[in-house]
């Protein structure tokens, strides 16, 4: 089965294979005593550490190995923060950083701070202007600034350096998550702290980096502790800090060479899937991104079944969408950008994709997609747009309230659609069945509770040409009533 989904985590790189099992002979020692075998694991840390500080841009006694990269940064956020207390206890985060961004600016908050998000657009990508914009406008002073170097669910690369420029006017340190972005080369700007996870190259699981800058002031908050400069206690686990090493500087001498061949597969990804897949929007920055990541989102799909259907045609991908085991919101990134988030899926490619593999998925991914819809629109509507407006009588009966007019007349001045309790993408396909129930220039009124409906009911709007009024709480109950204007 190709695998297509490297942004989650990539399999052992040949060299990460090599390297740890080398260290598990000479590294099981503690670094930390005098004797011949703790100088041994010593010479192994000391060699990691100079190898991955290299590869990040920074001095190697500025750079700690952690237990993760949700590690590194719940460290980094909360050591910066703690060190700069007397500066200001406000945090500044993107709205589509990883979700341990989130949730340590949530922990802040809880302990009595404040934090505040930037906005992007619908790329995904994050101004400096909004950044500078966000420091002028923060509750007192500002502890610190993070923005990701690259999105794991959309791959839009976000403008780095110019936004470590307006931190250092403002005087405010800047964290980057270079998960993603690491890997394929250093992460330029003037960054106070850098943060990464070893299993996004091919390392072992369970290693991080944390790189802070000479001069930012950091004060771990926890109990001191003496290795790794106190910013990850405990015995470090030498053979995998090797292995993570290994493996990045053996990625890294390729990356250039592959970052080419990869992002001329996913070119071809971007620019076929909208022609082979009606009703499916590219989501991410075109231009500034990872080159090996590619997402898109197909109207009336539900995720979770479209994720089954390429799974048993023999490929692995993610995906943000609102419709998928794990969550039944939408993706924070998807909504913050403000577009489908419908079937959405995420295609990352790891090193080695062959021309062969993506050919194959391009050509598996019709039937799949209309496979899901089949089971979802009413017959008929997965014809075509124009088929997705058919009367009621092909869906039967769904509870709707409101003066139903007359169809071949023109229909209604108003209708309402009732589709409380009813997940994505159901909301959607029934404003599409019910539009014409509304003659043009009529409101149809869909009633959700699913948070989807926020995203996908506009979305829809934008992709049919109908004018999205707005939402407003229910009168008289739970949910929401979003309201469209038919005006084609």
């Amino acid at each position: 089965m190709p695998y297509f989904d490297a942004a989650s985590s990539l399999p052992p790189h040949p060299v990460a294979r090599q390297a740890l099992l080398a260290a598990l002979d000479d590294g099981w020692a503690d670094p930390a005593r005098p004797h011949r075998e703790g100088r041994r694991a010593r010479m192994l840390l000391d060699a990691a550490r100079e190898t991955a500080a290299e590869a990040v841009g920074c001095r190697p006694d500025e750079l700690t190995f952690t237990p993760s990269g949700t590690h590194a940064l719940h460290s980094g956020i909360a050591g910066a923060l703690t060190g700069r207390a007397r500066a200001g206890r406000h945090l500044l985060v993107s709205a589509v950083e990883h979700s341990a961004v989130l949730h340590a600016a949530a922990a802040h908050r809880d302990a009595g701070g404040t934090a505040a998000e930037v906005g992007v657009d619908r790329g995904g990508r994050v101004a400096p202007a909004d950044v500078a914009a966000a420091l002028a406008a923060a509750p007192g002073g500002t502890g610190l600034v993070c923005v990701q170097a690259a999105n794991h669910e959309v791959g839009t690369r976000q403008p780095v350096a110019e936004i470590a420029e307006v931190c250092r006017a403002a005087g405010v340190p800047l964290l980057v998550d270079a998960a993603q972005s690491l890997p394929w080369g250093p992460e330029p700007g003037a960054w106070s702290l850098l943060a990464a996870s070893a299993h996004k190259w091919g390392g072992p699981g369970g290693v991080g980096l944390l790189a802070v800058r000479k001069g930012v002031r950091f004060a771990p908050a926890r109990p001191a502790d003496e290795r790794e400069s106190g910013r990850a206690p405990g015995f470090e686990n030498i053979p995998a800090v090797v292995a993570a090493a290994a493996s990045l500087r053996a990625f890294r001498a390729e990356a250039e060479a592959e970052a080419a061949r990869l992002s001329e597969l996913v070119e071809r990804v971007r620019a076929r899937v909208p022609e082979l897949v009606a009703d499916t929007v590219v989501v991410g920055d075109p231009v500034h991104r990872l080159p090996h990541v590619v997402t898109f989102s197909c109207l009336h799909v539900d995720g979770e079944a479209l994720l089954h259907a390429l799974a048993v045609a023999g490929f692995a991908v993610s995906s943000g969408s609102s419709c998928t085991s794990s969550t039944l919101t939408p993706s924070h990134v998807l909504r913050a950008m403000g577009v489908l988030s419908e079937g959405n899926v995420r295609v990352s490619l790891p090193p080695g994709t062959t021309s062969e593999d993506v050919d194959r998925f391009l050509a598996v991914l019709p039937d799949a997609v209309a496979g899901v819809r089949a089971q979802l629109l009413p017959p008929g509507a997965a014809d075509g747009p124009a088929a997705e407006t058919a009367s009621t009588a092909s869906t039967g009966d769904t509870g709707d309230t409101g003066d139903t007019g007359d169809t071949a007349g023109g229909g209604a001045e108003a209708f309402t659609v009732d589709s409380l309790g009813k997940r994505c993408p159901v909301p959607v396909i029934e404003l599409a069945a019910h539009l014409t129930r509304v003659r043009v220039g009529g409101v149809i009124t869909v009633l959700a509770d699913d948070a989807a409906a926020r995203l996908d009911i506009p979305a829809w709007c934008a992709m049919r040409g109908q004018e999205y009024l707005g939402e407003a709480p229910r009168e008289g109950g739970p949910g929401t009533a979003y309201r469209v204007r038919r005006t084609a």
